[in-house]
């Protein structure tokens, strides 16, 4: 049976993002991919069919949708990750593995990879997109990440910011990549769970202040990289 984790958004200014983090990192541990105290940077590699499905599904806040992507961090290509990522409302479920630069590179020029048959396996959900519905490389999406952890409910908390985007698909792990600034919705607050929210944390963050928001990371930078 597939867990479903709560992801609930809420767009924030930065002077927010820097309150929630002092309170925080008090009592909760930082994410292990930190390579300084300001956190650590995501890069993404979103793919999409002809019809653009995964754009439309997203912008129109279609109830079932998914998200096919490759992802690094911090500029390196050490570990690469190639990841499925399905949404039921506000609840998600990722299929996660790490791929090799030769099977990176395959994917980006359209081409199958080894996988098993297996519908969590997402090497597999890759190559059926790659030939029942042509899928393939359309926007890399960057930003930079705090990230915190608390272990009992698998909470975890994340801020994002200086989201930009690039249509420099073919460049993807080069450091030399020019982006496209968000601006206006550049920070992000991102919270996920799998069943219950410990109240301290909720009180931590004082999010009845804040309005959840449909925020789609993929559909603004593809709107940005369409201007």
């Amino acid at each position: 049976m597939k867990m479903y984790r709560v992801e609930d958004k809420y767009c924030c200014t930065g002077q927010e993002m820097y309150q929630m983090q002092r309170r925080l990192e008090t009592v909760l541990r930082a994410d292990c991919n930190e390579n300084s105290a300001q956190g650590y940077r995501v890069v993404s590699l979103y793919f999409d069919d002809l019809a653009d499905s995964c754009f439309h599904a997203a912008r129109d806040g279609i109830y079932s949708r998914k998200k096919y992507r490759i992802r690094i961090y911090n500029d390196s290509l050490d570990a690469i990750k190639l990841e499925v990522k399905e949404k039921q409302g506000s609840r998600i479920y990722k299929k996660s593995k790490s791929i090799t630069r030769e099977e990176m590179q395959s994917l980006m020029c359209g081409q199958c990879i080894s996988a098993s048959f297996s519908m969590e396996d997402p090497a597999f959900l890759f190559n059926l997109a790659i030939q029942t519905r042509a899928l393939c490389p359309k926007v890399i999406v960057a930003y930079e990440r705090k990230a915190y952890i608390y272990m009992p409910g698998n909470v975890r908390i994340t801020f994002d910011r200086n989201i930009r985007a690039s249509r420099q698909t073919a460049e993807f792990g080069m450091r030399d990549i020019s982006y496209m600034p968000l601006r206006e919705q550049d920070t992000v607050l991102e919270v996920k769970y799998d069943e219950l929210m410990p109240q301290f944390i909720l009180q931590l963050l004082e999010l009845n202040s804040m309005w959840p928001a449909a925020y789609s990371k993929y559909c603004l930078c593809r709107e940005k990289t369409m201007i």
